[in-house]
């Protein structure tokens, strides 16, 4: 499995590659300039392994590294910073 968390803005997602052609994606949208993120998707088969936090946190680095504000629509996004208030310098509404 690959580590890296990259963005697809072709298809609206962020993408962490699981193998065997396989991703779990974190969907967004762009609104006013900031990251709308409205749906997490992890493959069943991949639950429970960390794959969903994995992801939270390449999405987060890499909306902090390219300097853009976050907006939390999705719920597996709104619990993961619950609990992660190291990321609350990129939420925005």
């Amino acid at each position: 499995m690959a580590d890296a968390v990259i963005d697809n803005p072709a298809e609206h997602r962020f993408e962490l590659a699981l193998g065997d052609d396989q991703v779990a994606a974190a969907y967004y949208r762009i609104e006013d300039g900031r990251v709308v993120l409205v749906h997490t998707e992890v493959p069943y088969e991949f639950s429970g392994q960390g794959i969903g936090t994995r992801l939270a946190t390449g999405v987060f680095d890499a909306i902090r590294a390219g300097g853009r504000k976050a907006v939390l629509k999705c719920s597996f996004m709104q619990r993961f910073v619950a609990s992660h208030p190291e990321y609350a310098d990129i939420f925005d509404g």
